[in-house]
Parts: C-alpha cells; sequence; structure tokens
C-alpha cells in the first residue's frame, strides 16, 4: 500500500470523519522532562497545522497536532497535563492506541519565501514538521524556539540539521542563548533588520496574540494555530465553535490568519472548558 507521499506505509488510516483505527506504538522519546514524541506505525497522510484525535479505549479521545507523518510513521509530541496524558504517558512500545483523522487546515505559503517559524513549549513541534516542507519548497527559514530554561527546548537539535534553516533560541533565565522570550527575540531580530515575508506560530495563546500584535504593527503575513476544545473534528458536535462568530475551529483552523483570529471575541482572553464556561488565559 503506497500513501500519497509515494511511501509505502503499514497502514494509511481512512481521513476524515471515519472510526478510529487501532495502531501500534513503535517508539517513545524523551523530549524533555514533561513532553513525549509517541511515534505510531500509521499515517494520515497529515500535513503541517494538522491535528488528529488520539483515543485511549476506557479512557477518552482528546485532539493533537501532528508533530511529523513521511507517510510510514506518525508523530505526536505530548506534555503530560491531565488525566488523559498520564493515561497516555504509562503506555509502552507495542500497545495499541486509536486514531482518526487528518483534521483541520494547513499552514500556508509560498515557494521560495522568507518565513519564521516561532514555537513556544511543544509548538516547536508542528514547526518543525513545518520547516522540512518548507525547506522542500525552496524556502529560507528562521526558526525560533523560547522555553523557561535550557532543559524544556525541544527539537533545537533537529532543527538545525536542515539546510536552509536558521535556528534562534530563547530562554527566560538566559540558559541558553538570548535572554527573554521567544516573542522578545523575534522583535530583537526585527530591529536589527532581518526581512521576512511571513511569520506562522504555534504555543500558548498569549505568546501567539503577542506575535500577532507585532505582525500586525509591522504589516507581515500572520498565521496562528487556535487550540480550542475539539471532540468531534469535523464541525457537528459544536464544542470548539468561538465567541462570538460561532466558527468552529476544527473547520476553520486550527490554522488561521491572524487577522481571522483577532476577529474573534474571546481570542487572547479567554476560551472555554468542555461545558462551556469561560476560563481566563
Amino acid at each position: 500500500m503506497s500513501c500519497s507521499k509515494g511511501h509505502h506505509c503499514c497502514q494509511n488510516l481512512k481521513p476524515k470523519n471515519a472510526m478510529p483505527e487501532m495502531v501500534s506504538i513503535v517508539d517513545i522519546k524523551n523530549e524533555n522532562p514533561f513532553v513525549k514524541t509517541f511515534t505510531l506505525d500509521c499515517s494520515v497522510d497529515g500535513q503541517p497545522g494538522q491535528f488528529v484525535m488520539l483515543w485511549l479505549p476506557r479512557v477518552d479521545e482528546k485532539p493533537f497536532s501532528i508533530a511529523y507523518d513521511d507517510g510510514q510513521n506518525l508523530e505526536l509530541s505530548i506534555a503530560n497535563v491531565g488525566t488523559f496524558t498520564e493515561q497516555l504517558f504509562t503506555k509502552k512500545p507495542g500497545d495499541k492506541v486509536g486514531i482518526r483523522g487528518s483534521y483541520g487546515k494547513t499552514f500556508q505559503y509560498e515557494d521560495g519565501e522568507h518565513l519564521v517559524v516561532l514555537g513556544g513549549g511543544y509548538g516547536a513541534a508542528p514547526l518543525y514538521f513545518l520547516a522540512v516542507e518548507a525547506v522542500v519548497r525552496g524556502c529560507t527559514v528562521e526558526f525560533i524556539i523560547g522555553a523557561r530554561s535550557a532543559e524544556y527546548l525541544m527539537f533545537e537539535e533537529k532543527a538545525m540539521q536542515l539546510k536552509a534553516v536558521k535556528v534562534h533560541v530563547a530562554t527566560n533565565d538566559g540558559s541558553r542563548g538570548f535572554t527573554g522570550t521567544s516573542v522578545d527575540l523575534l522583535n530583537h531580530l526585527l530591529n536589527e533588520g532581518m526581512k521576512v515575508d511571513r511569520i506562522m506560530t504555534v504555543g500558548p495563546e498569549m505568546m501567539m496574540k503577542a506575535v500577532s500584535d507585532v505582525a500586525l504593527v509591522r504589516d507581515i503575513a500572520c498565521q496562528v494555530s487556535l487550540e480550542r476544545y475539539m471532540k468531534c473534528g469535523f464541525g457537528i458536535c459544536g464544542q470548539c465553535v468561538v465567541d462570538e462568530s460561532g466558527m468552529a475551529v476544527c473547520m476553520n483552523g486550527p490554522v488561521m490568519d491572524h487577522k481571522l483570529a483577532r476577529a474573534q471575541a474571546e481570542f487572547g482572553k479567554y476560551h472555554r472548558d468542555k461545558v462551556g464556561r469561560k476560563k481566563e488565559w
């Protein structure tokens, strides 16, 4: 069996609204003290910015960004932040999980552009996938990653191995690279004269809002990845709709132009939990 990328797949899953398919975990890598990358023996023909629904039988189903999909294996970089991920982190290679997808919109850019990809925390994972694809399309990439301290940085070494990619590191405590946030570093590089065509960012929403502010002031095209409570993945359940437009993020995102995100009343202010209660950022 071969996928659209020309690879022979162990298993090429049905896209979109299919029921979960059970697949095996083939590898687990520790990225930092809180994040692991799970490699699964499947492909969903995923593209940078898209997500899948990951199912643990008798536990729950949750959405996760695609960290990499080479047409043979699917990688998900996941932080241990709740009951679901606590259960996931007990899994070992050979154990099975359920997958459906891929879902959502991808990052959009033109061949040969000069791009900034800016990740906070585990947002660096899908941006590494984006950088891999962008280099193939003749783009030059400024890869900005930030974390509280050096031990929490992700994908720095992998990104440094890519041609036409320059890695910029920021840590809040100054333990590696620029002292400050990734947004501080972005402003520093732009003030130093760096010219770019487009900024793409994934990470905490307040960070993405700050990146959007920079892009707006400097008139640079920008895309953000909006994270909301997604249950179905294809616009039926209504869990991920935003105030006040009622736009379903799973269908109109998660990747979207930052001006579309800014037009939503809740962007950078609050989101809603699984029962609809407002949660301030």
